[in-house]
C-alpha cells in the first residue's frame, strides 16, 4: 500500500506517492489525450523537478504523451513528407536523401532530446568528409522544417535546427562551361569516331538546345516538327523507385517554366534527320512505351531509353577517347597535349547557354530557351562571360554610339 509520506516522514503533495520499491511517483492527466500518466524518480527532489517540467509543458501546450515523446526524427521526417505536396521525382529525392545522409546519424535521436549540438556536430562530419556547403544546405533543408512542423504541433518549444547551417561545407566546385574550342574537338572527334559517332546527333542536340538531361533522353518524335522546325518540352524522363522499385517515370518538367517550345537551328534540325537514319538502320525498336510514351528518340540498341547515367557515360568515354588519342598526337608532335575537361550532362546545357549568351541572344528569350524558372538564373551566366572577343564587340559597339 502506498502511503502519503515517504520513508523520511516527509508529506507528500497530491498526485504524489512513495512505493514500496523506494521509488517516487506523480500522477497527472494529459491535457491532450485525456489519459492518466505517471513519472517516476529515485528521489523526491528529482520526482519534483519532474513535475515542474510537466507544469511548464501543459502550461505551454507542449504534447506530454508518451507516444510523442517517443518520435524520433525519422518519424516526424515521415510525418513532414506527408503534408508536402511536391512532385513524385522531388519526393524521391528527399526520401533518398533522408535515408542516404540522414537516417541512420541522427535520425534515431528522439525529437525531444535534440539539441543544436547533434544537428551542428552532425553538419561538422558532412563537412569533414568532403559534402559542399550546398549539398549540406539541402539536407538542413529537410531537417530544419521536420523540427518546425514539432514546434507547431507543440512536441517541442523550439526549433534546434535554428541558425545550425552556418557555413559549414566546402564551396562547390564551379561549373566551367566548355570553350568554343573544347566544343568544337569534342564533337569533331566523335563525328570522325568509328566507335562514338552514333552520339554525335544527340552531342550536337545538347550543345545546341541546352535540354536538361531528362528533357533530353525523354524526347520522342511526336515532340519534334521538321516543317515547323520547333521542339515541344512537355515532359522529362526519370530513371527512379517512387515506391515501385527502380524503373522509367514520365514526369512533368522540373518547373513550370520548363515547359516550351524550342525553334530548331538548321544544326539541330540536321542532328535529328541523322539520328533518324541511325535508328531506322540499327533498326531500333519504336514501341518501347513509359507511361503510354513511345517512339523514344535517343536509345540503347534495344530501343529502351538511355538513362541518365548511361548519357554521362557516354561523355566520360568520348573524353576519355579524344584525350588518349590527344596525347599521342601531341606527343608526336612534339607540343603540349589540348585535353578536354571530364563533365557531365548538365556542363553541356551550360555550354549551350553560354554559347547563346555569347552570340546576344536577349537574356529573356535565353531564360526561355532554358526553361529557367528565374532570370537570376540566366543572368549568371551572362556575368560569368569574360571572352575578349565579346568585350571587344560590345566596346566596339559603344564607340559607333558616341561617335556616330
Amino acid at each position: 500500500m502506498n502511503s502519503r509520506k515517504d520513508n523520511k516522514g516527509r508529506k507528500l503533495r497530491d498526485n504524489e506517492t512513495y512505493r514500496k520499491d523506494g521509488r517516487y511517483c506523480y500522477r497527472y492527466t494529459d491535457i491532450i489525450t485525456g489519459k492518466r500518466k505517471s513519472v517516476y524518480a529515485g528521489s523526491l527532489l528529482e520526482l519534483r523537478e519532474k513535475e515542474k517540467a510537466l507544469e511548464k509543458d501543459i502550461e505551454d501546450n507542449i504534447l506530454t504523451d508518451m507516444s510523442v515523446k517517443k518520435l524520433t526524427l525519422n518519424g516526424l521526417f515521415d510525418i513532414y513528407m506527408e503534408t508536402k505536396n511536391i512532385a513524385d521525382s522531388t519526393r524521391a529525392n528527399y526520401i533518398n536523401t533522408w535515408n542516404n545522409r540522414v537516417k541512420d546519424e541522427i535520425g534515431n535521436i528522439k525529437v525531444v532530446q535534440m539539441l543544436p549540438s547533434h544537428i551542428r556536430s552532425f553538419y561538422a562530419k558532412l563537412s569533414r568528409a568532403g559534402y559542399s556547403h550546398s549539398t549540406i544546405k539541402l539536407i538542413h533543408n529537410l531537417i530544419y522544417p521536420s523540427l518546425e512542423l514539432a514546434v507547431d504541433d507543440d512536441i517541442i518549444r523550439k526549433n534546434p535546427a535554428k541558425k545550425a547551417l552556418g557555413d559549414y561545407g566546402s564551396e562547390p566546385n564551379e561549373r566551367t562551361a566548355l570553350t568554343v574550342k573544347q566544343q568544337c574537338n569534342l564533337l569533331d572527334y566523335a563525328r570522325n569516331s568509328n566507335i562514338y559517332n552514333l552520339y554525335t546527333p544527340m552531342l550536337t542536340v545538347m550543345v545546341e538546345t541546352g535540354l536538361r538531361c531528362g528533357e533530353l533522353i525523354g524526347l520522342t518524335w511526336n515532340d519534334i516538327d521538321m516543317k515547323k522546325k520547333t521542339i515541344s518540352v512537355n515532359h522529362q524522363l526519370t530513371y527512379r523507385n517512387y515506391g515501385d522499385g527502380c524503373k522509367f517515370h514520365i514526369c512533368p518538367p522540373k518547373t513550370d517554366s520548363g515547359v516550351r517550345v524550342i525553334p530548331m537551328t538548321g544544326v539541330v534540325k540536321a542532328a535529328f534527320e541523322k539520328q533518324r537514319e541511325l535508328n531506322f538502320m540499327l533498326g531500333i525498336d519504336r514501341d518501347f512505351t513509359v507511361d503510354d510514351y513511345k517512339g523514344f528518340i535517343f536509345t540503347a540498341k534495344t530501343g529502351r531509353p538511355l538513362m541518365p547515367a548511361a548519357v554521362n557515360n557516354v561523355l566520360y568515354n568520348v573524353v576519355n577517347g579524344y584525350n588518349a588519342e590527344e596525347l599521342k598526337k601531341a606527343k608526336k608532335e612534339h607540343r603540349k597535349a589540348e585535353l578536354l575537361p571530364k563533365f557531365s550532362a548538365h556542363v553541356l546545357r551550360h555550354t549551350a547557354c553560354t554559347r547563346m549568351a555569347e552570340k546576344g541572344i536577349d537574356i529573356k528569350v535565353l531564360q526561355y530557351i532554358m526553361g529557367h524558372s528565374s532570370i537570376d538564373i540566366t543572368m549568371q551566366v551572362y556575368n560569368h562571360i569574360t571572352d575578349i572577343t565579346r568585350i571587344e564587340n560590345e566596346v566596339l559597339k559603344l564607340e559607333k554610339i558616341v561617335n556616330g
